[in-house]
């Protein structure tokens, strides 16, 4: 994992060098779910380009890359001398979209268990667990 950028509103990019998912993805992804777990709201100040780059060292066009297909999306607003902010628009995703980010998660979660020991029958008894409380 490399370093968070600046947090803002709770909120940090984070990557994973070892999940297979492509660096953009990764920030896409993390906007979307900093919007659904509400750490990120409407008018929130994104980090600019630039910060994120230099933050996670990554190249700044990966990052633009991030935040112009979120713009196109309708999920972020960029005011040119401002900055980028999370639009007013609900994210409405559709089920394509859901289900490929569900299998990414639990691809991902899978081979983390894995590589600390733990079976995918050891996953499954304690996710039926958790169904059962």
């Amino acid at each position: 994992m490399s370093k968070p950028t600046d947090p803002r509103n709770g909120f940090a990019f984070r990557l994973d060098a070892r999940s297979g998912v492509p660096v953009y993805r990764q920030l896409i992804d993390q906007v979307l779910g900093g919007m659904a777990a509400g750490a990120l709201a409407a008018g929130d100040q994104l980090p600019t380009v630039r910060q994120v780059a230099v933050d996670l060292s990554i190249n700044p066009n990966t990052v633009a890359r991030a935040y112009r297909e979120l713009e196109i999306r309708g999920v972020l607003d960029t005011q040119q001398g401002m900055g980028t902010f999370i639009g007013r628009q609900k994210v409405r995703r559709d089920e394509v979209e859901r289900r490929r980010q569900l299998h990414q998660m639990v691809g991902e979660f899978v081979a983390r268990a894995g590589g600390a020991g733990f079976s995918v029958a050891e996953l499954l008894e304690q996710l039926h667990e958790l169904l059962d409380r």
